[in-house]
């Protein structure tokens, strides 16, 4: 969907009011039968400006009859515009052809910041994926390709710019969420993502199975031998800051499907397994999002590949791997096979990169799910200064984190008979315990935050700028933490 900046109404299917809450003045609608009409309209509907609000109107203009939408945008701010923009997108996705929004003059007009955010949700809630839908009724598909904002304030134009960079990237973590497992396994994955980057200036290194093997990286393909789809180790650099400036690594957790291996998962909701390489969804997003704005940072993005499979070859409770970082892992339940992931590709680009800040990203536990809901994603981390930028991003964004604990004492819980570490402890404090077992992987001074995102990549009801389906959630939030940590 196109967004246009303007100064001058033009002939939208639709016409847009926004109006505040509780400071409703249908005079700023026009002329005197629309006037009439809009007190009738938001009379009936007790509509008092409320952030995404709608009240629809149809007016007669010079003969014909002009469709109106009285939208609320709350107290007017930013997070008021977002919701507004989002439920705009939602009312017209499927009905109109282009809209028109009338803002407030200039000196009443909406921050810069407003602006954006409602042009971004407005864009992020019409994106779907109809891939596989053949018999899809005509009037059950998007047809809104343009927005047309009026009277935006200076700079709208310049600060939306960046945010369409970040919509890219989203767009793309969303397709690669959604995509059903027999077309998005590792192989593939790499392939769809190096196509969508190409010509951004990222450095690209991609690392097969035998490689890995060569690195001593047991842990990921202790989880990748029970499928006959190989694994991958996929790697996004983008060398945008000082050439001595520090480097952000995110990781991110890529099991595109998830079948629990020999601990295998119950039947019902299996499915939705698919959707369980959010996190290496989330850093490919991210990464592109940071390229195209051309962020002056340097950021590093690893993704590690593999599909979790009970085959004859598959990986046992009771096996020990030996990880990359030469630490050994007994393996009591093969369906905590994204921690067994993550650490193998936190060694690698320690020991390639040498980044001072890391940030992994995983569905990692259905216990964070049963802490937060689908509300907050949590956070973990080693470092209070990383801690509180990347909580800020979340509020900035709306992608909101929970803070949890680190302990020696949940740490002890993980602790084996036969190797250094089980890769689960007991049920009580599983999200904890999961952390606990990236740290050990963690060198000595490096800022480290990991990100359980299980309730966040995937959603059953429409949200502010996502329908029912993958909300691409992170993309927004790391871009917002790289703009904030190391470029500001």
């Amino acid at each position: 969907m196109q967004i246009a900046f303007s100064s001058t109404a033009d002939a939208g299917d639709v016409l847009v009011v926004p109006l505040a809450k509780d400071a409703v003045r249908v005079e700023d609608v026009g002329g005197e039968a629309m006037v009439a009409l809009a007190k009738a309209a938001t009379d009936a509907a007790r509509f008092k400006g409320e952030a995404g609000a709608i009240v629809e109107l149809f007016v007669p203009v010079d003969g014909t009859v002009r469709r109106t939408i009285l939208l609320g945008v709350g107290a007017g701010a930013a997070s008021d515009w977002r919701k507004a923009g989002g439920a705009l997108t939602a009312a017209l996705l499927t009905n109109a052809a282009s809209a028109t929004v009338m803002l407030a003059p200039s000196g009443n007009a909406p921050s810069v910041e407003a602006i954006s955010a409602f042009a971004g949700a407005a864009v992020q809630r019409g994106w779907r994926h109809d891939v596989y839908r053949t018999k899809l009724p005509e009037t059950a598909k998007p047809m809104l390709t343009r927005i047309t904002l009026v009277n935006a304030p200076a700079g709208a134009e310049e600060a939306f710019a960046r945010i369409h960079a970040v919509n890219g990237g989203l767009e793309l973590t969303r397709t690669l969420v959604s995509e059903p497992p027999n077309k998005l396994y590792p192989e593939s994955f790499v392939e769809r993502v190096l196509k969508d980057v190409e010509g951004l200036g990222l450095e690209v290194s991609v690392l097969d199975e035998t490689q890995m093997r060569d690195l001593g990286m047991g842990a990921l393909l202790g989880v990748s031998q029970g499928s006959v789809r190989d694994g991958r180790l996929l790697v996004l650099k983008w060398n945008g800051g000082a050439a001595d400036a520090e480097t952000l690594a995110l990781v991110g957790k890529g099991v595109t499907f998830d079948t629990g291996g020999i601990s295998i998962k119950p039947a019902a909701g299996m499915e939705d397994m698919k959707w369980d390489m959010g996190g290496a969804g989330a850093v490919a997003g991210a990464m592109k999002a940071i390229a195209t704005r051309k962020a002056k940072a340097n950021v590093v993005g690893v993704m590690g590949l593999v599909e979790n499979m009970p085959d004859g070859n598959a990986q046992r409770p009771g096996d020990v791997v030996t990880s990359m970082s030469g630490q050994t892992i007994e393996v009591i339940n093969t369906d905590a096979e994204g921690r067994l992931v993550l650490c193998d590709a936190l060694t690698w680009v320690q020991k390639t990169h040498s980044p001072t800040t890391i940030v992994d990203l995983a569905t990692l536990t259905g216990a964070m799910i049963i802490s937060l809901g689908n509300e907050h994603g949590g956070l973990f981390s080693n470092d209070d200064s990383l801690a509180d930028a990347l909580l800020a991003a979340g509020k900035t964004t709306e992608e909101k984190l929970w803070r949890f604990p680190l302990a020696d004492s949940y740490d002890k819980l993980i602790d084996s008979q036969i190797a250094d570490m089980k890769n689960v402890g007991p049920r009580g404090g599983g999200s904890i315990t999961a952390a606990q077992f990236l740290k050990r992987f963690i060198h000595e001074g490096v800022a480290w935050a990991h990100l359980d995102i299980a309730g966040m990549v995937w959603s059953d009801k429409p949200g502010v700028n996502h329908d029912k389906g993958a909300t691409g959630y992170g993309v927004r939030l790391l871009d917002q933490f790289v703009a904030d940590r190391f470029e500001a």
